[in-house]
């Protein structure tokens, strides 16, 4: 076998192989987990004043992501009266702990002075 050929077949089979690790690892990931909170706050000024600037940073802290906040504007339905956050998890593991911590129920006593929360987690789907 001539040395370049060999070469170039060398460099083809790196390739392909490097292809085929690549789609292992993306078969595995697990997709994210989402958490939704329905938010019914009884005193705004005080949850944007006291609650939200505790509980947003320890919540990027412990891995989670900020993806959608705010007022829920209703396509089919009644519309709702509270507020909606949607968080982003790299799994429920983790959501779970963030949920279990400290900074999360010392947050939560302070939010729940200010509003009434429903949270829901949702597993997403691989893409």
């Amino acid at each position: 076998m001539q040395p370049n050929f060999k070469t170039a077949l060398t460099l083809l089979a790196g390739i392909g192989l490097g292809a085929l690790v690549v789609q292992a690892a993306h078969s595995q990931a697990k997709p994210p987990v989402y958490q939704i909170l329905e938010i019914d706050m009884t005193n705004p000024e005080a949850y944007a004043k006291e609650y939200a600037p505790v509980v947003q940073p320890a919540i990027k802290a412990a891995g989670g992501r900020l993806i959608a906040g705010g007022k829920a504007v209703s396509i089919e339905g009644e519309a709702a009266k509270t507020r909606l956050v949607i968080q982003q998890w790299d799994s429920m593991e983790k959501l779970q702990a963030w949920i279990s911590s400290a900074a999360s129920k010392d947050a939560r006593k302070i939010g729940d002075k200010y509003a009434k929360f429903r949270v829901l987690a949702v597993e997403g789907v691989a893409p």
